[in-house]
């Protein structure tokens, strides 16, 4: 079977960082969910300011054209897309991303579920792509900038909901060579948990229809209850999965590199997968939830700050919404596959 590898990866931050204040010092910042430990604040997050998600992948993917070369980006054969916050209600941005970056890919998909473990998810879909057809490269995109465009509505900024998010975007460059080998991926697509994540109105309209109230998410007590207990347990899970398929244990993961939604969460996960909190990156304190694009983001900063050792065994690892989909793939960092 061909080798397939995550050969880089590159993000990007829009604009300066925003302090909690922006949120906590707000008018009427009230909310009886702002003590649940899936909504302690972080200290800094980015915000969009006019940016698109295809303006935010333009700039993510420039590191990989001064790492590999313009023409060797441009002659990707396959371009996976996952935008959360679309730009437009009909068209993803995959064909935007194309012509701004001067690519023609045999393959071009918009990825609308997988959410903040999406990046696993198109990892996933790229392998198999390149392992079964004609295509040899593929380029993985995650957008994210709902933080500053949703979540700064002035009714939705008051809610403990909105200082989490931010802005950013993440992008990987996959190829069929032996640096970086994509060992195993272990996925769970979860329909029972399909669509408990809900977006509200307040005034009962649907999203597109005229109104005047503004879009949030639709927690409750009951429902963050829900989504901590999935949580905490199904990304130990998958990850264990991942590394049963290849059989080591999860203590002896190099670098775990997950989406990230909270410290709480963050904790427990290393806690139960039996790993120190060196060996398991965090960008929330100054990212905030970066949704999908959180992986990408923080395997770069590893990267780029000396954290993976050439042979190091990298997990990455996460969770969707309420739980519909987790997701991990184990990769053997920089060393040829045997």
């Amino acid at each position: 079977m061909r080798t397939v590898s995550l050969t880089d990866v590159s993000g990007y931050l829009p604009g300066e960082p925003v302090p909690a204040a922006f949120y906590t010092d707000h008018p009427g910042a009230e909310d009886r969910l702002r003590d649940s430990p899936m909504f302690r604040v972080p200290p800094l997050r980015h915000h969009v300011a006019g940016e698109s998600n295809v303006d935010l992948v333009e700039r993510a993917v420039q590191p990989l054209i001064e790492r590999h070369g313009r023409t060797e980006i441009r002659s990707v054969d396959v371009l996976l897309v996952h935008s959360q916050l679309p730009d437009t209600p009909f068209v993803g941005a995959g064909t935007e991303v194309a012509r701004r970056l001067g690519l023609n890919p045999s393959w071009l998909i918009d990825i609308a579920n997988g959410g903040c473990a999406s990046f696993v998810h198109m990892l996933e879909l790229a392998r198999q792509i390149l392992r079964s057809t004609e295509a040899r490269t593929a380029l993985i995109c995650n957008a994210q900038t709902s933080a500053g465009q949703l979540f700064t509505q002035s009714e939705v900024r008051r809610l403990a909901q909105a200082a989490i998010p931010g802005d950013g975007c993440g992008v990987g460059y996959v190829t069929t060579s032996t640096a970086s080998p994509v060992l195993e991926v272990s996925a769970r697509h979860i329909g029972a948990y399909g669509g408990d994540m809900t977006a509200l109105l307040d005034d009962g309209r649907r999203y597109w229809e005229p109104g005047r109230s503004q879009l949030r998410i639709g927690f409750t007590e009951e429902s963050v209850s829900t989504v901590l207990e999935r949580g905490n347990r199904l990304v130990p899970e998958i990850v264990a999965e991942v590394c049963g398929r290849i059989a080591v244990p999860t203590e002896e993961i190099d670098l775990l590199v997950t989406n990230q939604p909270n410290r709480t969460f963050l904790h427990n996960w290393r806690q139960a997968l039996g790993l120190p909190p060196e060996r398991h990156p965090d960008t929330f304190d100054s990212c905030g939830n970066l949704f999908g694009a959180a992986i990408p983001v923080t395997l770069d900063r590893a990267l780029r700050s000396g954290q993976v050792k050439d042979g190091d065994l990298v997990v990455l690892g996460g969770f969707a919404h309420a739980g519909d989909y987790a997701g991990a793939a184990a990769i053997r960092w920089g060393t040829p596959a045997s």
